[in-house]
């Protein structure tokens, strides 16, 4: 009997291939969409068995649809999907262009809404499977120059209830939600090479630490193991206290 399959979108660096990784320890094949970091990408593929990585633009309707449709040709249907990919323009509210807005609603929100219109199909007919959306904490609590990043970040997580609702009891779906996870984009964005600036930013966190990859994959790890079959239209928030929502 074949392995499973999982699809993770941006699964080639950062969180997104620690949660490649994990779901390959846990018995997956992976297809890792990227983006552009074609360099990661053949680095993931060369030393992570069982991951094959595929380019993507998320943010292209047509591009989403063809990769959905190689990937049920060539690989099967997936048994797991994991919208991770995200892109931030961080900018003043006013001074945002049309296509600040659109590039970060397209990538964060409308690519996951054509991603699993395309595969949900193919999942309900195979009897079943679990969707993680992976939020952020933006999406619950906004912030400054963030406005187009927020706002995908809250329609992912009305995306996630609403196909909760509608794909089940065939395929349950929830959203993983990352607090301050120890990445090299989130030191150089928050400037958290700066002592200082670190130790204000753990004097926020109850566990008086930054999460790890690792952290994440853990929960992904939960959310779409056996221990999580009543789980369904949840957000599963991993911040080590920062945000008790």
């Amino acid at each position: 009997m074949p392995e499973p399959l999982a699809v993770v979108t941006g699964g080639t660096r950062g969180i997104g291939l620690a949660l490649s990784r994990r779901l390959i320890g846990m018995g997956h094949r992976v297809v890792a969409f990227y983006a552009h970091d074609r360099e990661s990408a053949e680095k993931a593929e060369a030393n992570d068995a069982g991951l094959t990585a595929l380019q993507v633009d998320l943010a292209d309707a047509s591009a989403v649809a063809d990769a959905a449709a190689r990937v049920l040709a060539e690989h099967g249907t997936p048994a797991v999907l994991v919208n991770n990919a995200g892109r931030n323009i961080d900018r003043p509210f006013l001074e945002m262009s049309d296509e600040d807005w659109r590039a970060v609603l397209d990538t964060n929100l409308s690519g996951p809404f054509w991603l699993t219109r395309a595969l949900a199909p193919a999942m309900l007919a195979a009897g079943g499977g679990s969707i993680v959306n992976i939020g952020a904490t933006t999406g619950i609590r906004p912030r400054v120059d963030g406005v187009n990043y927020c706002a995908s970040k809250a329609g992912l997580l009305q995306f996630t209830k609403c196909l909760a609702l509608e794909l089940a009891p065939t395929i349950r779906v929830n959203c993983l939600i990352p607090g301050m996870i120890d990445t090299e984009e989130l030191r150089t964005r928050w400037r958290l090479d700066d002592p200082e600036r670190m130790e204000q930013t753990l004097d926020e966190i109850p566990s008086r630490r930054m999460g790890t990859v690792e952290d994440v994959a853990d929960a992904l790890e939960f959310l779409v193991g056996p221990a999580a079959t009543y789980l369904n239209g949840q957000k599963l928030i991993i911040d080590g206290g920062q945000f008790m929502w």
